[in-house]
């Protein structure tokens, strides 16, 4: 064994092989039937997913995906594939840089394999969302223990679970977020994925997610809470950027039922567009590579639900991507380790 190799694994959440119903079918089923996505009895699940939500769903979804797709295939897997190229180019040689999905391909089984047969002396997980939750960071870390637990052989595991007060974070997003001046809009809004209320309460249950304050200030239960490491990290933003706290907004979007965490993003922006802001600006700190939920949900769903509410220009804040800055944080991340 080579005593100075380390394995980095970068986990994003995955993306469909291709825009087609039948691909975007079996990455739904494999998504949906995560218990950390819908945290209900086994059969129950099995029930609701396979039987109602996939087969009414996929073909919905799969005209997104085409919105979404280009000759380059769905930005999450370019971007994540430049990600994994630019950092092993900035790491020293004893760094190995393998990138999978937790759903869809590159598959974590495959690249863990392939990191077994190299007989790495560490392995750095490093799940790709800056805010825990047990949705992302989470079932990405679990999968990675399943494939390590059966190894003969299991090497020093480090796993960086959040990132979002990393200070190169937040200067890497202000430099994104300033290429748009910020300063032209009526308004801002940092909208974050949405989560079921009992996802948040399940991390904190003695503090319920409805009455908490974090969106006032940082807590001490919530390290690990989803909703306060997001009012957290727009805290840390506005005040890089310098923006007053009346001129932003924090939301979450992509809810599939009522009791998830609030205010909803569209609601907001017809609200905003009732109330006679013209001119938004919309950033989403929890995704660091453009997606569906960015560049069409975002992009162009709330855009025009905004134009048709009475809005005049609503732009959407590019990821992170490959840009330089986000690649030096992602180096130093590992390095600390």
């Amino acid at each position: 064994m080579n005593s100075l190799k380390t394995a980095v694994i970068l986990v994003n959440v995955g993306t469909p092989d291709s825009p087609s119903v039948k691909d975007v079918r079996r990455y739904l089923f494999e998504f949906l039937n995560d218990a950390r996505i819908i945290d209900i009895p086994w059969l129950l699940r099995k029930i609701l997913v396979n039987l109602i939500i996939v087969p009414f769903r996929a073909p919905k979804s799969a005209k997104l995906y085409k919105l979404l797709w280009s000759n380059k295939g769905a930005p999450l897997m370019f971007h994540s594939n430049s990600v994994k190229e630019k950092l092993q180019q900035q790491l020293a040689s004893n760094y190995t840089v393998f990138a999978a999905m937790r759903y869809g391909n590159p598959n974590i089984r495959d690249e863990m394999e392939q990191i077994r047969t190299m007989s790495f002396s560490k392995i750095i997980v490093l799940p790709m969302f800056p805010q825990y939750a047990s949705s992302s960071s989470g079932t990405a870390v679990e999968a990675v223990m399943q494939q390590i637990k059966n190894w003969n052989v299991i090497p020093e595991i480090r796993v960086i679970g959040q990132f979002y007060s990393h200070p190169q974070f937040v200067s890497a997003m202000a430099e994104r977020i300033n290429e748009y001046h910020p300063a032209k809009y009526d308004h801002i809004i940092f909208s974050y994925h949405g989560l079921p209320l009992t996802h948040i309460n399940s991390v904190h249950p003695q503090h319920d997610s409805e009455s908490c304050t974090c969106n006032k200030q940082f807590p001490a239960h919530g390290e690990f809470c989803y909703k306060a490491t997001c009012y957290e990290t727009t805290r840390l933003l506005a005040a890089k950027l310098g923006i007053s706290n009346d001129k932003y907004s924090q939301s979450f979007q992509s809810r599939l039922a009522k009791k998830w965490l609030k205010p909803f993003t569209d609601k907001l922006l017809i609200s905003k567009a009732e109330e006679g802001v013209k001119s938004i600006l919309i950033i989403a700190p929890a995704f660091v590579a453009d997606c569906l939920e960015t560049t069409v949900e975002l992009g162009i769903e709330y855009k025009n639900m905004f134009l048709k509410a009475g809005g005049k220009n609503l732009d959407y804040v590019e990821s992170l991507n490959d840009m330089p800055a986000w690649i030096s944080n992602i180096k130093s991340l590992i390095e600390s380790e």
